[in-house]
């Protein structure tokens, strides 16, 4: 694992660094002459290596889009986001940058592919006697969830976040899913299954959510409620008593975090809430968002250029509800657990050789 220095280390490297080597590459008009194809290329290189050398000291993967905002600190305008995201991946394409430059979206994954060894029948067996020496580590007899008296999910609005968020949920074994529009009925029927399954056995369950500020996403609460109780008959479970949290993104923390807005109301149907031929445009939420806020918004992918600041966004919105010691505790208890395993497997193993 390679090491990484502080965000605000980054940056300040970033800053000391030659200001044209991420200056957005701008192509002009028409057919370009040699020597204009040979300074367009040029730039293109320098702007692709500056993008390499921030993405060394990032210890997450960013989307296409999530880069923009990276990008935004250095110079990018808004207005070029579209641009700066579509030349991204014609760039991952041309080889200028690396494939895996980006993160990929897990709903993209090929399945099935062949997994060849290429050991010896000798190599082989000797690693599954290695094994044997270490199986008891995936005993998982208890769950992190058996002591406390809630049980929590959470879900975000972009895939950079889940990226983002995954080291502070990873402790407390805090299932973490991307929502993307909430399109998705499994994704829907397997948050709303975990959560019966705790209410059942007597827990608060809690749903904590973090995405864009925009008049949607300020009203999430509603909306995430609704679209769970619409399969309560399918699933068997009722929203009802579930608390949701929403704890982010919000005005302060953006003020406070100098994030940048964009300046329109587009949703996801490329129409723009701040029209008033837009179907929802008079709803309430609309009409109250446009008060407070006029028409600009906040991208949830806006968080991956504060990586500290964000994570601790996500953490201290886990610890409202559990202890961090919590997390020790179930080490403890898993350990003597899985000990017990190692002693069967051992007794096992003697048997046999016996």
């Amino acid at each position: 694992m390679p090491s990484f220095c502080t965000p605000r280390a980054a940056a300040q490297a970033a800053d000391r660094a030659s200001s044209t080597a991420l200056a957005f590459p701008r192509r002009g008009r028409g057919r370009l002459s040699e020597l204009e194809q040979h300074l367009y290329d040029d730039q293109l290189r320098q702007w692709c290596d500056g993008i390499i050398e921030i993405a060394s000291r990032l210890d997450f993967k960013v989307s296409s889009r999530g880069w923009c905002y990276v990008l935004e600190e250095y110079g990018l305008d808004k207005g070029d986001f579209d641009r700066g995201e579509r030349l991204i991946n014609d760039c991952r394409k041309d080889g200028l940058l690396p494939l895996d430059i980006c993160g990929e979206d897990d709903g993209r994954q090929t399945l099935h592919l062949e997994n060849i060894d290429d050991e010896t029948p000798t190599e082989f067996a000797q690693g599954w006697i290695n094994y044997l020496d270490v199986a008891h580590q995936q005993y998982w007899p208890i769950s992190f969830w058996d002591d406390l008296d809630v049980y929590l999910q959470m879900t975000v609005e972009k895939v950079d976040l889940k990226n983002l968020f995954d080291p502070e949920c990873k402790p407390f074994h805090l299932p973490l899913s991307n929502i993307s529009g909430w399109n998705d009925i499994n994704s829907r029927v397997g948050i709303m299954r975990r959560f019966a399954h705790w209410e059942r056995r007597s827990k608060q369950c809690v749903l904590l959510h973090c995405g864009d500020h925009d008049p949607g996403g300020l009203n999430i609460s509603e909306f995430l409620r609704s679209n769970l109780a619409d399969l309560t008959k399918a699933v068997g479970w009722s929203p009802d008593k579930l608390i949701i949290d929403r704890f982010g993104l919000n005005y302060d923390f953006i003020q406070q975090q100098r994030l940048t807005w964009i300046d329109n109301l587009i949703t996801g149907s490329k129409r723009d809430l701040a029209d008033p031929d837009h179907p929802d445009h008079f709803k309430p939420y609309v009409q109250n968002y446009l008060r407070e806020f006029r028409a600009r918004k906040v991208e949830a992918n806006a968080l991956v250029v504060r990586p500290e600041a964000g994570r601790k966004l996500c953490r201290d919105a886990i610890l409202r509800y559990v202890p961090a010691a919590a997390v020790t505790k179930f080490e403890r208890r898993l350990k003597l657990r899985r000990a017990q395993a190692r002693r069967e497997i051992i007794r096992l193993m003697s048997e046999i050789a016996s």
